[in-house]
Protein backbone atom coordinates (compact mmCIF):
# COMPACT_ATOMS: atom_id res chain seq x y z
CA UNK A 1 0.00 0.00 0.00
CA UNK A 2 1.51 3.17 -1.47
CA UNK A 3 1.67 6.17 1.42
CA UNK A 4 -1.25 9.05 1.15
CA UNK A 5 -0.15 11.98 -0.96
CA UNK A 6 -1.20 15.84 -0.37
CA UNK A 7 -0.87 18.59 -2.34
CA UNK A 8 2.08 20.86 -1.84
CA UNK A 9 1.96 24.22 -1.33
CA UNK A 10 3.58 25.44 -4.63
CA UNK A 11 0.44 23.48 -6.44
CA UNK A 12 -1.42 25.19 -4.41
CA UNK A 13 -0.54 28.51 -4.73
CA UNK A 14 -1.10 27.41 -8.64
CA UNK A 15 -3.85 26.58 -8.78
CA UNK A 16 -5.45 29.63 -6.48
CA UNK A 17 -3.55 31.87 -9.09
CA UNK A 18 -4.97 30.38 -11.98
CA UNK A 19 -8.78 30.47 -9.91
CA UNK A 20 -7.67 34.02 -9.35
CA UNK A 21 -7.18 34.68 -12.91
CA UNK A 22 -10.22 33.24 -14.33
CA UNK A 23 -12.43 34.78 -11.89
CA UNK A 24 -11.19 38.10 -13.18
CA UNK A 25 -11.45 37.48 -16.49
CA UNK A 26 -14.99 36.59 -15.55
CA UNK A 27 -15.81 39.67 -13.33
CA UNK A 28 -14.24 41.44 -16.54
CA UNK A 29 -16.58 39.85 -19.19
CA UNK A 30 -19.45 40.26 -17.08
CA UNK A 31 -18.69 44.23 -16.24
CA UNK A 32 -18.44 44.51 -20.64
CA UNK A 33 -21.62 42.71 -20.93
CA UNK A 34 -23.58 44.81 -18.17
CA UNK A 35 -21.72 47.95 -19.72
CA UNK A 36 -22.77 46.87 -23.31
CA UNK A 37 -26.20 46.04 -21.83
CA UNK A 38 -26.82 49.55 -20.69
CA UNK A 39 -25.34 51.19 -23.91
CA UNK A 40 -27.33 49.18 -26.31
CA UNK A 41 -30.73 50.14 -24.09
CA UNK A 42 -29.83 53.72 -24.01
CA UNK A 43 -29.33 53.55 -28.22
CA UNK A 44 -32.87 51.88 -28.21
CA UNK A 45 -34.39 54.10 -26.52
CA UNK A 46 -33.13 57.08 -28.21
CA UNK A 47 -34.29 55.39 -31.60
CA UNK A 48 -37.61 54.50 -30.62
CA UNK A 49 -37.84 58.38 -29.41
CA UNK A 50 -36.62 59.14 -33.07
CA UNK A 51 -39.36 56.88 -34.33
CA UNK A 52 -42.09 58.45 -32.88
CA UNK A 53 -40.79 61.72 -33.99
CA UNK A 54 -41.31 60.31 -36.81
CA UNK A 55 -44.84 58.53 -37.48
CA UNK A 56 -46.20 61.94 -35.68
CA UNK A 57 -44.44 63.95 -38.32
CA UNK A 58 -45.09 61.07 -41.56
CA UNK A 59 -48.62 61.41 -39.70
CA UNK A 60 -49.31 65.40 -39.81
CA UNK A 61 -47.48 66.04 -42.67
CA UNK A 62 -49.21 63.05 -44.70
CA UNK A 63 -53.03 65.07 -43.86
CA UNK A 64 -51.85 68.84 -44.09
CA UNK A 65 -54.33 70.35 -45.52
CA UNK A 66 -55.02 73.67 -47.96
CA UNK A 67 -56.43 76.21 -45.16
CA UNK A 68 -55.63 79.73 -44.26
CA UNK A 69 -55.99 80.26 -40.58
CA UNK A 70 -57.19 83.43 -38.60
CA UNK A 71 -54.68 84.48 -36.32
CA UNK A 72 -55.34 86.07 -32.54
CA UNK A 73 -56.54 89.35 -34.17
CA UNK A 74 -58.69 87.98 -36.34
CA UNK A 75 -56.35 88.43 -39.73
CA UNK A 76 -55.84 85.88 -42.09
CA UNK A 77 -52.32 83.91 -42.50
CA UNK A 78 -50.69 84.71 -46.21
CA UNK A 79 -49.73 81.09 -46.64
CA UNK A 80 -51.68 77.87 -46.15
CA UNK A 81 -48.20 76.42 -45.24
CA UNK A 82 -45.18 77.78 -43.76
CA UNK A 83 -42.04 76.43 -44.58
CA UNK A 84 -38.91 77.88 -42.77
CA UNK A 85 -35.66 76.69 -41.96
CA UNK A 86 -34.04 75.66 -38.97
CA UNK A 87 -31.96 78.48 -38.25
CA UNK A 88 -35.04 81.15 -38.50
CA UNK A 89 -36.57 82.20 -35.38
CA UNK A 90 -40.37 81.17 -36.62
CA UNK A 91 -41.73 78.23 -36.99
CA UNK A 92 -39.80 75.13 -39.17
CA UNK A 93 -43.32 73.99 -40.76
CA UNK A 94 -46.65 75.15 -39.52
CA UNK A 95 -50.26 73.95 -41.33
CA UNK A 96 -53.69 72.86 -40.92
CA UNK A 97 -54.10 68.97 -40.96
CA UNK A 98 -57.21 66.94 -41.37
CA UNK A 99 -58.04 63.72 -38.93
CA UNK A 100 -58.09 65.19 -35.52
CA UNK A 101 -59.14 62.18 -33.26
CA UNK A 102 -62.33 62.51 -31.90
CA UNK A 103 -63.37 59.58 -29.80
CA UNK A 104 -65.89 61.06 -27.68
CA UNK A 105 -67.63 62.82 -30.97
CA UNK A 106 -67.69 66.35 -29.29
CA UNK A 107 -68.98 68.56 -31.76
CA UNK A 108 -65.93 70.27 -33.19
CA UNK A 109 -63.90 70.31 -36.29
CA UNK A 110 -61.59 67.99 -37.18
CA UNK A 111 -59.23 69.76 -38.67
CA UNK A 112 -56.02 71.38 -36.03
CA UNK A 113 -53.07 73.48 -36.48
CA UNK A 114 -50.10 72.23 -35.83
CA UNK A 115 -46.57 73.73 -35.53
CA UNK A 116 -43.03 72.14 -35.53
CA UNK A 117 -39.97 74.03 -34.12
CA UNK A 118 -36.49 73.36 -33.46
CA UNK A 119 -35.33 75.37 -30.36
CA UNK A 120 -32.03 74.68 -28.92
CA UNK A 121 -31.25 71.41 -30.24
CA UNK A 122 -35.02 69.79 -29.72
CA UNK A 123 -37.63 69.24 -32.05
CA UNK A 124 -40.77 70.62 -30.41
CA UNK A 125 -44.77 70.26 -31.77
CA UNK A 126 -47.43 72.27 -30.36
CA UNK A 127 -51.32 71.93 -32.12
CA UNK A 128 -53.72 74.45 -30.87
CA UNK A 129 -57.32 73.46 -29.55
CA UNK A 130 -59.01 75.27 -32.25
CA UNK A 131 -57.73 76.15 -35.85
CA UNK A 132 -58.84 80.01 -35.78
CA UNK A 133 -57.26 82.59 -33.52
CA UNK A 134 -56.45 80.59 -30.37
CA UNK A 135 -53.21 80.82 -28.22
CA UNK A 136 -50.96 77.45 -28.77
CA UNK A 137 -50.60 75.33 -25.77
CA UNK A 138 -47.13 75.02 -24.25
CA UNK A 139 -45.06 72.78 -26.97
CA UNK A 140 -44.19 68.93 -26.49
CA UNK A 141 -40.16 67.99 -27.01
CA UNK A 142 -40.28 65.19 -29.67
CA UNK A 143 -36.67 64.86 -29.73
CA UNK A 144 -33.63 66.45 -28.19
CA UNK A 145 -29.95 66.49 -28.84
CA UNK A 146 -30.42 67.80 -32.42
CA UNK A 147 -26.61 68.82 -33.40
CA UNK A 148 -27.62 70.43 -36.92
CA UNK A 149 -30.74 70.32 -39.26
CA UNK A 150 -31.05 70.82 -43.06
CA UNK A 151 -34.83 71.45 -44.49
CA UNK A 152 -35.60 70.92 -47.98
CA UNK A 153 -39.48 71.19 -49.71
CA UNK A 154 -40.00 69.75 -53.45
CA UNK A 155 -41.81 71.93 -55.56
CA UNK A 156 -42.71 71.52 -59.25
CA UNK A 157 -39.96 68.91 -59.69
CA UNK A 158 -37.38 71.16 -57.57
CA UNK A 159 -35.96 70.62 -54.83
CA UNK A 160 -35.64 74.46 -52.98
CA UNK A 161 -34.38 74.91 -49.27
CA UNK A 162 -37.06 77.51 -48.68
CA UNK A 163 -40.73 77.33 -49.42
CA UNK A 164 -42.41 80.43 -51.07
CA UNK A 165 -45.84 79.52 -49.68
CA UNK A 166 -48.93 80.56 -51.31
CA UNK A 167 -52.75 80.22 -50.64
CA UNK A 168 -53.03 77.90 -53.07
CA UNK A 169 -50.28 74.84 -52.99
CA UNK A 170 -48.47 72.62 -50.44
CA UNK A 171 -45.42 71.29 -50.57
CA UNK A 172 -44.74 68.02 -52.89
CA UNK A 173 -42.68 66.66 -50.23
CA UNK A 174 -40.27 67.10 -47.33
CA UNK A 175 -36.77 66.50 -46.58
CA UNK A 176 -35.71 66.54 -43.01
CA UNK A 177 -32.09 65.91 -42.82
CA UNK A 178 -30.69 65.79 -38.66
CA UNK A 179 -27.26 65.20 -37.06
CA UNK A 180 -29.16 63.78 -33.42
CA UNK A 181 -26.83 62.51 -30.75
CA UNK A 182 -26.25 59.00 -30.15
CA UNK A 183 -27.95 58.35 -33.91
CA UNK A 184 -25.75 60.17 -36.06
CA UNK A 185 -26.82 61.85 -39.69
CA UNK A 186 -30.48 60.86 -40.15
CA UNK A 187 -32.34 62.17 -43.80
CA UNK A 188 -35.78 61.44 -44.33
CA UNK A 189 -38.37 62.23 -46.70
CA UNK A 190 -42.34 63.26 -45.90
CA UNK A 191 -44.63 62.96 -48.64
CA UNK A 192 -47.61 65.58 -48.53
CA UNK A 193 -51.23 65.16 -50.26
CA UNK A 194 -51.17 65.95 -53.28
CA UNK A 195 -53.84 68.78 -54.05
CA UNK A 196 -55.09 70.38 -56.89
CA UNK A 197 -56.95 73.43 -57.81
Amino acid sequence: MSPARGFTLLEVMASLAIFGLIAAAGVAVMGHAADSQGVLRERMDRLGEFQRARALLRADLSQAALRLVRRSDGSSARDAFHGGRPDESGPLFAFVRRGRENPEAAARSSLEYVEYRIVDGRLERSARAAVDGAAPPPARVLLDGIGSARVAYLSDGLWNDGWRGGTGNLPQAIELELELEAIGHVRQRFLLPGITQ
